[in-house]
């Protein structure tokens, strides 16, 4: 111990009434885990609200429904979804429409929307014919239209909460590397590398 550090142990055993001292640690305040299960637990809490004020039509558990959601964000098509969840492309089309997943190229154009909302669900054929269209493309507009309106009708707050679920994961991985990377590029600045051992 050289004579500095002696001087500042006196004082400090001269103020102090403890010979030792040790700092406290805790946990900071929020965290950037990045659980993929907290991830689904929110998805799960937003499909049971959504469940609870709409009455949904599928028929696939809240896990696959969750899945659904994660793989529809990711940019896959109805046909990779359903063989993600062993399931049909029809039965992830319905699941889709119950959550409010809409894609924009679903939605019908001006004239034919305008026909769907004014007629009734016996009109699909009559549309059909009207518009020189499938039948399936007619029944596939009419769930798309009746989707958009229900999610409109609650300001499109479910799949607001999905994204939102899936951007803050998205954002606390991200910013967890990025912190990573700068950390180790400031503890290794100055540092040899290519030395031979």
């Amino acid at each position: 111990m050289n004579d500095k550090t002696a001087q500042l142990r006196d004082i400090f055993m001269d103020v102090a009434d403890e010979e030792t001292v040790t700092e406290t640690q805790q946990e900071g305040h929020g965290s950037l885990a990045t659980d993929e299960g907290s991830v689904d637990d929110r998805l799960r809490s937003v499909i049971e609200r959504l469940r609870g004020k709409f009455d949904l039509q599928t028929e696939l558990d809240v896990d696959r429904l969750c899945r659904l959601v994660r793989e529809f964000y990711g940019g896959a098509d109805d046909e990779e979804i359903a063989a993600t969840l062993d399931t049909t492309e029809r039965a992830v089309f319905r699941a889709r429409m119950d959550l409010h997943l809409v894609r924009d190229a679903e939605l019908p154009g001006p004239a034919l929307e305008a026909a769907i909302r004014d007629a009734d669900d016996a009109a699909t054929d009559r549309l059909a014919a009207e518009f020189d269209v499938p039948t399936e493309r007619v029944e596939r507009a009419s769930a798309a239209v009746a989707a958009l309106r229900r999610s409109r009708r609650v300001s499109q707050q479910f799949r607001t909460q999905f994204e939102e679920a899936l951007t803050d994961a998205d954002l606390a991985v991200q910013f967890t590397a990025d912190a990573h990377e700068d950390g180790l590029e400031e503890a290794t600045e100055g540092a040899e590398v290519d030395v031979e051992l």
